[in-house]
């Protein structure tokens, strides 16, 4: 398989509220805020132009991600297999209304088995200054990496093996329990999925979480601090998971999908990795009881 997805390029997420992304984004992520409109904001964790976009009255939580490719040849050999497997793709095209408006060179956008929008694109913008964090935080994110890794709850394990393994190209990385890892970068994943029981469907289904990776332990502890400070909701103490030995805690975002806001995280080198399983995603933390 020549072709495949290399990176996470951006989430976009609903909310209730637009003005709590304000304060949220900026003094308990360490975001930049970089574009306002009426009804959206864009914020900034490295030198693309932005990474998160958060969308006032769209359905609440993540609704779209943007996958990238690495250029036009792969994106066309992607889309031609997903089509393979049964899915509808509109290739929007090169300065198409939807490519100038994620400020990307090209598009093409299906929906995964649960509903939500997966975008394909490459040539995401990059920003003309650095990025400038309000409090000082320094994130795991760039070109090769993406900005982190998301988290999925879903009803049909052997769908999303399929999508992300044999139609996306992603690897598998290991397993704890019935989540399964899959990584497309030396990040120790960019994608998990973990199956719900069905009387849990309508109220679980989604991203459960995106991670967020920072250099260093401090930048962990502030973000901690600032949790407190500005009244956001802590989901689960600080912790340390066992497959990728991230240090981490996690926080309800304004959009209610959590952020998983860490440090430490391992990387793969395909050459030498051999999967695994674990029997529990901590050595220790990550509590959630009493929260």
């Amino acid at each position: 398989m020549s072709a495949t997805v290399r990176s996470l390029g951006y989430v976009i997420l609903g909310c209730t509220d637009l003005n709590a992304w304000r304060t949220f984004a900026p003094h308990v992520l360490g975001m930049e805020l970089v574009e306002r409109a009426e009804t959206s904001l864009r914020f900034r964790m490295d030198e693309f132009g932005y990474r998160f976009q958060v969308e006032e009255g769209a359905p609440e939580g993540v609704h779209t991600l943007g996958w990238a490719v690495k250029g036009a040849d792969e994106l066309t050999e992607v889309i031609s297999r997903v089509e393979k497997y049964g899915y509808t793709v509109t290739h929007h095209g090169v300065g198409s209304a939807l490519a100038n408006a994620r400020n990307v060179v090209d598009i093409a956008t299906f929906t995964d088995p649960e509903g939500i929008n997966l975008e394909l694109m490459y040539g995401l913008e990059q920003a003309l200054t650095p990025f400038v964090s309000p409090v000082g935080t320094t994130f795991v994110a760039n070109r090769e990496l993406g900005l982190g890794h998301v988290f999925q709850l879903v009803g049909d394990v052997e769908k999303y093996n399929e999508l992300y393994r044999d139609v996306l190209g992603f690897a598998l990385s290991d397993y704890i329990g019935p989540a399964t890892f899959y990584h497309c970068n030396p990040r120790h994943h960019s994608f998990a999925f973990v199956p719900v029981m069905d009387d849990d469907r309508k109220r679980l289904q989604g991203i459960g979480h995106i991670m967020l990776e920072t250099t260093d332990i401090d930048g962990v502890g502030r973000a901690i601090d600032n949790m407190y400070a500005h009244g956001a909701k802590e989901k689960a103490t600080l912790g340390k998971h066992t497959n990728d030995k991230m240090i981490s805690f996690y926080v309800e975002t304004p959009s209610r999908t959590q952020i998983e806001y860490g440090t430490g995280g391992i990387f793969i080198d395909d050459a030498t990795w051999v999967p695994t399983q674990y029997p529990s995603a901590h050595y220790w933390g990550h509590d959630r009881e009493g929260l």
